[in-house]
């Protein structure tokens, strides 16, 4: 059985406009041990469909229909009393900006403890032991001196460090990371994801992983999810989507990373803007920005269509492509 079942999640903000359908029916599973990404643009659906999982959506959104499954346990319509033994417990979450995720009138250890002291059952000084164990294992230098400090003393790379420190705290068996390594360098990023997949090996928890960055996918992630529009537009391991592309979605994605080979030519990016959520068209959502759309991806969405046993798109091309093969 998955450590994590998601079915059918359809997730919508309800507006003075109307209806924003920012999650449109996915499904996905997550093993223990194993690292998924979420890839896609901005306002394809990747956070929403983490705060789903925790439940911590905003006041106007909500969770429409569909089954979230944690160790066979429904989540959706648990109650937060429920969903407060599960966050930081059982499901964690790196947010995009540490800056904004830590207090600034509170010292970090003064942070860390009470994420432990909330939701374990040690006492104070254990949590302080665990809060300085914590540190040294991400790598946190001085940590009794950083102990004391608050979050203007530390760099971007070294706030994203205690974030996932204090997501680990409690070991939890899944670990969300939304976007960890936006606005850090190169060389911070390239140390972060080193450590995340140091401790993932470690503790041998799960990870999903929302990026819009396929290089971070490609460093990391077991399998992949790219999403359009709220929707999958295609699923399958790392080395499926990378080598076998079969969305134009995410071969527009591919085209439009810079590669040692494209020195001295274009890149060739995705043209237009992505759909008004409020508005869906019948067909498929990414046609108005497809150079190989055809009638039948204006009037019909496509469904799920299997590639192989691990690699799965909807995309009117592979049936296209596969008629043309029977010929």
């Amino acid at each position: 059985m998955a450590l994590l079942e998601v079915r059918d999640l359809h997730t919508s903000f309800f507006t003075d406009a109307g209806e924003v359908r920012a999650v449109n029916g996915i499904s996905f599973n997550l093993d223990r041990g194993k690292v998924l990404g979420i890839v896609g643009e901005s306002g394809s659906g990747k956070s929403v469909t983490a705060y789903s999982i925790m439940q911590i959506l905003a006041g106007t959104g909500k969770i429409v229909s569909g089954s979230i499954k944690l160790d066979g346990e429904e989540l959706v319509d648990a109650g937060e009393k429920k969903m407060k033994t599960v966050r930081g417990n059982k499901v964690s979450i790196i947010f995009q900006d540490p800056m904004t995720s830590l207090n600034p009138t509170y010292t970090i250890g003064h942070q860390l403890m009470e994420a432990i002291l909330l939701h374990t059952d040690r006492n104070r000084q254990q949590a302080y032991d665990r809060a300085l164990e914590m540190l040294k294992l991400v790598n946190v230098n001085e940590p009794e001196k950083r102990m004391k400090q608050y979050p203007y003393e530390f760099s971007g790379g070294m706030r994203q460090r205690v974030m996932i420190a204090m997501a680990l705290a409690c070991e939890p068996d899944i670990l969300i990371a939304d976007e960890p390594t936006t606005a850090l360098d190169v060389t911070i990023q390239a140390g972060i994801l080193d450590l995340m997949k140091d401790i993932q090996q470690k503790i041998g928890m799960a990870i999903i992983l929302i990026t819009h960055d396929l290089g971070v996918v490609a460093q990391l992630c077991d399998e992949v999810i790219v999403m359009y529009a709220g929707s999958i537009c295609e699923q399958g391991t790392a080395d499926e989507i990378f080598y076998n592309p079969c969305h134009e979605y995410t071969k527009g994605l591919m085209r439009s990373i810079p590669t040692t080979n494209s020195r001295g030519h274009e890149l060739k990016p995705i043209t237009g803007t992505p759909i008004d959520l409020l508005n869906m068209p019948k067909g498929c959502p990414f046609a108005p920005r497809c150079d190989a759309a055809m009638k039948i991806c204006i009037r019909e969405r496509c469904e799920r269509m299997v590639i192989n046993e691990y690699h799965y798109a909807a995309c009117w091309m592979n049936v296209k492509n596969a008629a043309g093969e029977a010929q």
